[in-house]
């Protein structure tokens, strides 16, 4: 891959271009009223399917890419962490029934361990990393940016993000495949069938 100055400049800036989209998405889907609960987080699921995937995409570019290495032997100050419990909470509160999911941490492992794992955990950590990333950036840091999002993603946000986006699509599926619960149906369904027993008892 090219590695000059143009090239990685226009680089950096699709990455950032696309941790700030992720960034602003979580945000807002953390901002939402939870005036109906479970449906509000089931909505949300396409929006943070197509970010996390998006992301993924991101991450997948800067895992392919040579390490980058900054110009100063220490990392650079890029100043406190915003606090992102409020959204880590609010979040929680939307995946209400959610939230939890299982996850298999290492599929090299023997034998694999099982984890249980939060949407809510899981997506702030990810927006904690990306966000660290891009105060290096905005401060015209890129190299520097561009090794610490390619360093997180491939030892903590890239594995999050992988089994964040799983638990959506499991979800998306559960949604769309299995049929609605209907009240109404079930009784028409209990009734036919004791129609049918009655029926059956009288022969």
């Amino acid at each position: 891959m090219a590695t000059d100055s143009e090239d990685l400049t226009e680089f950096a800036e699709q990455i950032a271009d696309q941790v700030r989209s992720f960034l602003i998405s979580v945000r807002d889907i953390a901002a939402q009223p939870d005036e109906d609960g479970i449906d509000e987080g089931l909505a949300s699921l396409p929006y943070l399917l197509l970010e996390v995937s998006q992301l993924l995409l991101a991450g997948g570019r800067l895992g392919a890419f040579e390490d980058f290495v900054p110009e100063e032997r220490f990392e650079s100050d890029a100043g406190p962490d915003p606090d992102l419990d409020t959204m880590r909470d609010r979040l929680a509160v939307l995946f209400e029934g959610l939230d939890e999911y299982a996850e298999v941490f290492d599929p090299y492992a023997a034998p694999p361990e099982i984890t249980v794992n939060r949407l809510s955990d899981d997506l702030t950590a990810i927006a904690t990393d990306l966000v660290h990333g891009l105060a290096h950036y905005e401060d015209g840091r890129v190299v520097e940016a561009l090794w610490w999002w390619q360093f997180s993603y491939v030892s903590t946000w890239g594995a999050a993000a992988s089994a964040v986006l799983r638990a959506i699509q499991s979800l998306i599926a559960h949604d769309r495949l299995e049929p609605a619960h209907d009240p109404e149906t079930e009784a028409t369904d209990r009734e036919l069938v004791e129609v049918a027993e009655e029926a059956v008892q009288r022969r």
